[in-house]
């Protein structure tokens, strides 16, 4: 039985609230004025990234073999690839190439989820943020310790939050 519900089709709104309240997360105002965090494309799609990685460094934290996480993981993932496949054909590409972009947007999903698991057990995200939110132009150091010390606090937040909450989009 166990082997045909592998098979069996993934609802893909599953995650919809989770995903909603991510992006609503990044897309806070305070990210992009006290934060610096360039209000671009790229930009957006950084503090996406960043948020999105603090919840599944959440998820990660549950206990090995939680069939639950495992799926919530797996869904917001889809989510995430659903919304940058969207983003990337309203942009104008066509569907030779979508594929191609949102493969590279999921690989640096993934690299940016290593930098900054990495950096929330050091307790500095400065330098992955330096990096790859802004393309490695240093901002103020206010601003970069601004961005390091919010998505920190959000991290430490998030794990107080049971998962089923997190599911419904309740990231506090």
């Amino acid at each position: 039985m166990a082997l045909l519900e592998r098979f069996r089709r993934r609802d893909r709104e599953a995650a919809a609230p989770l995903y909603a309240a991510v992006v609503a997360k990044a897309r806070e105002p305070h990210w992009y004025i006290e934060g610096g965090a360039p209000d671009t494309l790229d930009g957006r799609f950084d503090m996406v990234a960043a948020v999105l990685a603090m919840v599944m460094l959440r998820i990660e934290a549950e206990p090995a073999g939680d069939t639950g996480a495992a799926t919530l993981s797996t869904d917001i993932t889809e989510r995430f690839v659903d919304d940058m496949d969207a983003q990337v054909r309203q942009i104008g590409f066509g569907d030779i190439v979508v594929g191609k972009h949102v493969g590279r947007m999921m690989g640096m999903l993934g690299g940016r989820l290593g930098a900054y698991r990495t950096a929330i057990a050091a307790g500095d995200l400065r330098e992955p943020l330096i990096r790859n939110l802004w393309r490695g132009e240093a901002p103020a150091d206010d601003a970069a310790t601004y961005v390091s010390d919010g998505l920190q606090a959000f991290h430490r937040s998030l794990a107080t939050v049971p998962l089923a909450a997190l599911r419904e989009g309740r990231l506090a």
